[in-house]
């Protein structure tokens, strides 16, 4: 998990320092987990099962040490006995049980099946937002006290640092751009983004939609965005997808950028918004779900399934200078509430209190 998008970044910021305030035993690939290898206080064992397979499962049971606590960072958590004397699941949204109509039936089940497995199995549960914990109470009727929601941070120093990168994709954008960074997911909403970026076209077709993500493999069930794309002009022209990006390139991407939409309908936290807001790119956000309560009055909001209303917003930071500076000021107060250290200390806080509990 630790070179997921999300789930990546969060274990690669909390796990350096978790490891001060306890001894460590991570499972995963061998050459995912290659930069812990020499850490001190840290073993590695390696588990090279595929995510959510069957070997999977039996590689945790068997190779899972003799531990005080078992922290899973995903519900793809252990079924099987394991010699752990408290378990720790984080779950950091339930998208696949609020939208289980954009799955598979081998999906829904798995999802179904396995997150309320985390639920009974835990001594407790972390989430990453109050709306994250009401959504696990509503599906699963897990109890609000079981959960403790404790919010990602964000590298202000890595997003702020002002840096030049030269590479081939920076060199060829044009001088506005608006940026998108997330997948594709039916939930990521980016059908309304491009309706509404076709309206902001006829009045500045200068201005380039960069979106950073894959362009192949859309999971959407009427795959709705390449039909659009299909279908319009504007949009095949000025819509530019970049595949992979290195995450030496993303400060450089926000800060260059016009402003980041955040369009999605459902979302647990949503890194972006905060990772925009340390560089000083203006944000405009979808209402739905843990988006407000992240992002506070640090963006400008839309309806997500009114794509004429982010076209307002859009039309509005783009022609004016004041709109997007109030935006900037703002969003740097308000990443000030958000730190990975903070976050680690109440992580280590939670184990501790787990640990200590007559559980």
């Amino acid at each position: 998990m630790i070179n997921a998008s999300g789930i990546g970044v969060y274990l690669k910021n909390l796990l350096p320092i978790i490891s001060k305030e306890f001894k460590l035993t991570l499972l995963g690939d061998e050459k995912d987990l290659k930069l812990y290898c020499n850490s001190p206080g840290t073993n590695v064992i390696i588990a090279s099962a595929p995510i959510y397979s069957i070997k999977e499962q039996l590689q945790l049971a068997r190779k899972i040490p003799k531990c005080d606590l078992f922290w899973s960072p995903h519900y793809n958590i252990p079924l099987l006995p394991i010699a752990a004397r408290k378990r720790v699941t984080t779950i950091h949204d339930v998208y696949h049980l609020a939208y289980q109509h954009t799955l598979t039936l081998p999906q829904k089940a798995y999802a179904n099946f396995f997150i309320r497995a985390a639920v009974k199995l835990s001594n407790k549960l972390i989430t990453v937002s109050e709306f994250s914990k009401s959504e696990i109470v509503r599906y699963t009727q897990a109890s609000s006290e079981s959960i403790f929601t404790i919010h990602n941070g964000v590298d202000t120093e890595k997003f702020s640092e002002k840096r030049q990168i030269s590479h081939k994709l920076l060199n060829k954008q044009a001088s506005k751009y608006i940026l998108y960074v997330g997948n594709v997911k039916p939930h990521k909403n980016l059908v309304t983004l491009l309706k509404a970026y076709s309206q902001i076209q006829q009045y500045d077709v200068s201005c380039k939609l960069l979106i950073v993500g894959k362009k192949e493999g859309f999971i959407t069930s009427d795959n709705q965005i390449a039909t659009l794309l299909k279908q319009n002009t504007i949009l095949n022209e000025g819509v530019v997808f970049t595949g992979f990006v290195e995450e030496d390139l993303l400060p450089q991407l926000y800060q260059n950028a016009v402003a980041l939409v955040v369009p999605s309908v459902y979302e647990g936290f949503g890194l972006p918004s905060l990772e925009a807001m340390a560089s000083g790119c203006p944000v405009i956000a979808s209402t739905a779900a843990s988006i407000p309560e992240i992002c506070g009055d640090a963006a400008m909001y839309f309806d997500p399934l009114d794509h004429e209303s982010l076209a307002d917003r859009l039309k509005c930071v783009l022609t004016s200078i004041a709109e997007r500076e109030i935006l900037v000021t703002k969003g740097y107060s308000r990443i000030k509430s958000y730190s990975w250290q903070k976050s680690a200390e109440k992580h280590t806080a939670t184990f501790k209190q787990v640990l200590e509990a007559n559980l």
